[in-house]
């Protein structure tokens, strides 16, 4: 398969195949101003090749959310009782800030800014631990999920596939470190949305239907709070990508009026890029 083709995996199906719902997961799209102005950066992660989903392609953070993430949902809401679906979007909100501190290093989602020696001890902590109330407790943290902003939501037409929200977060001026967690990632960088579609169009970075159509919207602002705004303002829908014949064509289709500058791109050319 070239290097920048979409998987075959991920393009949506009529009739799924195989048994499983889909599985919940969070993503953090996260922003920092660039060091010589211009549009913001983002941090975007290269999957390793021999990793069965999107071995290869270029992502933002991010990952499943787990038993665990739900339990400190539970645990942190405001009501007893609370319904499904406040339960399940402030366990993917954990997810999103637990998943970023694993593989990033990168404490997000806090009430209060953390040195960088703070982010590292909590990292090996998560690390040991698993989860991400035992390293709140040790270092004294309190979460302030709010701070990520909802952006969008997508699911594939296919049995287990992943269901995720994707959220918004800001670091400002982003002078901090990063490093991989050496088990998904083998690079980490940050990048222009731009840029990046640049190079997937040339072949250089491989990118999967979503992202690319992520890149298309983030690269309408100038900053996050633009981003944030527009976010705030466009509703929130779980977009299935589904197949359309069109003049002999196939292309990928998602809905309109979620905020996408794009709602259909030809499969050749996502295969492309």
């Amino acid at each position: 398969m070239p290097k920048s083709a979409i998987q075959p995996e991920l393009l949506p199906s009529t009739t799924p195949e195989g048994n499983g719902p889909p599985i919940p997961a969070a993503t953090v799209v996260i922003f920092r101003r660039a060091p010589t102005g211009g549009p913001p950066e983002l941090l975007m992660a290269q999957r390793g090749a021999d990793m069965r989903f999107a071995g290869g392609a270029l992502v933002f953070p991010g990952g499943r959310v787990d038993a665990a993430d739900r339990d400190l949902a539970r645990a942190l809401a405001e009501t007893p009782a609370p319904d499904d679906e406040t339960l399940n979007e402030a366990a993917a909100r954990i997810a999103a800030i637990r998943e970023t501190l694993e593989e990033t290093g990168l404490a997000i989602g806090l009430e209060r800014p953390v040195s960088a020696d703070e982010a590292t001890r909590a990292r090996q902590l998560l690390l040991t631990e698993g989860g991400l109330a035992p390293v709140l407790s040790a270092m004294g943290w309190r979460l302030a999920p709010d701070r990520l902003v909802h952006f969008a939501r997508w699911c594939p037409n296919f049995a287990k596939a992943f269901d995720t929200r994707f959220y918004l977060a800001d670091l400002g001026s982003g002078q901090v470190d990063i490093s991989v967690d050496g088990t998904e990632f083998t690079h980490m960088f940050w990048i222009t949305a731009a840029e990046a579609m640049a190079k997937a169009d040339a072949g250089e970075l491989s990118v999967i239907f979503p992202t690319r159509m992520n890149l298309e919207r983030l690269a309408l602002f100038g900053s996050f709070a633009e981003a944030r705004d527009h976010a705030l303002a466009t509703p929130i829908g779980t977009i299935t990508p589904r197949l359309e014949e069109r003049e002999g064509e196939r292309w990928l289709v998602i809905p309109d009026g979620l905020g996408y500058p794009l709602q259909a791109m030809p499969v050749a050319a996502v295969s492309r890029g």
